[in-house]
C-alpha cells in the first residue's frame, strides 16, 4: 500500500511509462520494515527496485535468496536494494522466514507492500499472459536501477515465468558506473576488466590522449569506428 501525499504519492496519478533519463518517482510506501521513502533511503547511492508476482511462489524465492547471497557485491558496487511483492506487509516478513532457508539464515532489504496493486499498476508492470488464482494480471518481474543523480538508468521487464539473472544485473551496473564517468561503452558480452569501445564522440587526437593504448580495427568499410581500449581505472 502507498502512503500518498502531495510530492510523493500515487493521488490522481493513473500510470506512467519511464522513459531513461527520468527522474523516479520519489514515492513513499509501505514495507516489512516499515515506511520508506526512495530517494531517502537510495540517499546519494545507485538503487534498484525489483518487483515479484507474490509471496510464498517458487521463482520469487529463489530471486530474493540470490540476492541476499550476493548483498555483499552490490554493496561494494554502492547498490542499494528494494524489492516488491504484491502481498501485504505482514505476508512479506512470514514469506522471509522461507526465503532464509536459502540463504545463510539472514535478509537485509526492504520489501514493498503493494497488496492493492497499485504500484504494479502505477509502472505498468502487470503480466496479461499470466493470471493468478482469482484471474487477475500476475505482476511481470521489473527492474529499475536508478543513479545516484535519481533518474532512472536502465529498465528491464521479464514475464512472470523467468527468473532473473543476478549477475547480468551486476554486470549491468559495472558498465552503468563505468560509462558515466569514463567515454566508453561496453561491447557485447563484456565483463569487468575486459576491453572497451571508445565513444564515436570522442575525436582521433582527443582518443589518442585519454586513451593511449586502444587500438582501430581495420574494416572492409574503411571507416574507423571500431575502437578498443583497456578499460580504463
Amino acid at each position: 500500500a502507498v502512503v500518498s501525499t502531495q510530492s510523493t504519492g500515487l493521488k490522481g496519478m493513473t500510470g506512467m511509462a519511464m522513459k531513461l533519463g527520468d527522474v523516479f518517482p520519489n514515492l513513499t510506501v509501505q514495507t516489512h520494515e516499515g515506511e520508506v521513502t526512495l530517494h531517502d533511503y537510495w540517499k546519494d547511492s545507485w538503487g534498484i527496485l525489483f518487483s515479484h508476482p507474490a509471496d510464498f511462489t517458487p521463482v520469487c524465492t529463489t530471486e530474493l535468496a540470490a540476492v541476499q547471497n550476493i548483498i555483499p557485491e552490490f554493496e561494494k558496487r554502492g547498490v542499494k536494494m528494494i524489492a516488491l511483492s504484491c502481498d501485504s506487509a505482514e505476508s512479506h516478513r512470514a514469506w522471509i522466514n522461507d526465503i532464509k532457508r536459502f540463504t545463510d539464515g539472514t535478509f537485509s532489504f526492504p520489501i514493498i507492500d503493494d497488496s492493492k496493486r497499485e504500484l504494479a499498476v502505477f509502472f505498468g508492470m502487470l503480466d496479461p499472459e499470466e493470471k493468478d488464482s482469482a484471474g487477475l494480471p500476475l505482476p511481470c518481474r521489473a527492474v529499475f536501477i536508478v543513479g545516484p543523480d535519481t533518474k532512472l538508468k536502465l529498465s528491464i521487464l521479464y514475464p512472470a515465468t523467468t527468473g532473473r539473472n543476478f549477475d547480468e544485473i551486476l554486470r549491468v551496473i559495472d558498465s552503468l558506473q563505468l560509462t558515466a564517468y569514463k567515454k566508453v561503452a561496453t561491447p557485447a558480452n563484456w565483463k569487468q576488466g575486459g576491453e572497451c569501445m571508445v565513444l564515436p564522440s570522442v575525436k582521433p587526437e582527443e582518443a589518442a590522449k585519454i586513451f593511449p593504448e586502444h587500438r582501430v580495427q581495420e574494416l572492409p568499410s574503411g571507416k574507423s569506428y571500431m575502437r578498443f581500449t583497456p578499460q580504463p581505472q
